[in-house]
């Protein structure tokens, strides 16, 4: 149908195009630092795993564990229910303490009970290897105070001949260092304390290993049975003044008097020679370097 004038009517036709979408948009940058945020949370427990104890992996649980609520009085008991005064209060009907402690209390005077067995245990077992170390290098130094002797008996011509008569060993008190007699080569005339030229020469040599070790000394003087077996009551003041006699040649030798722990005369009563004590090796001075740190002077 035609209008007046002929003419057909301009239609225009506006078309809105949408706004940006796809890859352009900004959402795609949440989720990503959801992502990143995820894995430093992952990274950063798995850190704490491999560098925290058990007893610290331990700790962090608990603290983490859901503590327990009490229950409270509820006016409706919903969701949205609310709670009213609690006990404590002057009208209180509810509950004011929602979390219950779960973990228990702490022993009170805790300082008065000592230590905890774990930590007795490690001190003792750190105790004990301390002395099993100094145990360890007082044999060595006992064994290379000895090896000296040997070889001093070796090289010099005046003990050369009379390495027979000193017998060296170790026993649980110490260094053992004896010094014997033999038939017809005596330390000591009979019946007499005086020490002989041979015995000076033992003592002075012994005095040489001995002040290389810093170690207590104690000298005990022996005797031998008679022939008929017998044991002189006179014995025990004998041996004594020999041992004695060996104290003072030794300190003139060097060895200083603090280190004297013990002198003593034990007769006949330690044989050298249980089987046959008569034998002339049960007539010896034996000198032990004790097992323990030395005495210091009064004025350290």
């Amino acid at each position: 149908m035609a209008f007046g004038g002929g003419e057909r009517p301009i239609i225009i036709k506006k078309i809105k195009k949408g706004g940006g979408g796809g890859h352009h948009g900004g959402a795609w940058k949440v989720a990503y630092a959801d992502f990143v945020t995820a894995m430093m949370a992952f990274f950063l427990l798995m850190w704490l795993i491999n560098t925290t104890s058990p007893e610290q992996k331990r700790g962090i649980a608990d603290y983490f564990a859901p503590a327990s609520v009490s229950a409270s009085t509820s006016g409706s008991g919903g969701i949205l229910a609310g709670t009213s005064l609690g006990n404590e209060g002057v009208k209180g009907e509810g509950s004011v303490k929602v979390v219950e402690q779960t973990a228990p209390q702490a022993p009170q005077n805790t300082k008065d009970q000592g230590p905890s067995s774990t930590q007795a245990s490690s001190t003792s077992a750190s105790e004990q290897a301390v002395k099993d170390a100094m145990a360890k290098r007082e044999d060595q130094a006992f064994q290379s105070a000895a090896e000296s002797l040997r070889q001093a008996m070796q090289k010099l011509p005046e003990l050369a001949e009379l390495s027979k008569q000193i017998l060296i060993d170790q026993t649980p008190e110490g260094l053992r260092i004896q010094l014997i007699d033999q038939e017809g080569r005596s330390m000591f005339e009979q019946g007499s304390s005086k020490p002989n030229d041979r015995a000076r020469v033992m003592l002075r040599a012994v005095s040489r290993v001995v002040n290389q070790l810093p170690n207590r000394l104690t000298i005990a003087g022996h005797t031998s049975a008679s022939d008929d077996g017998s044991r002189p009551a006179t014995d025990w003041q004998l041996s004594a003044a020999r041992a004695d006699s060996s104290r003072q040649i030794l300190q003139e030798a060097g060895v200083a008097a603090d280190r004297i722990y013990q002198v003593s005369g034990k007769a006949a009563s330690d044989p050298l020679y249980p089987d046959d004590p008569t034998l002339a090796g049960n007539r010896r001075i034996a000198l032990v370097l004790l097992r323990e740190a030395p005495v210091l002077p009064p004025n350290h």
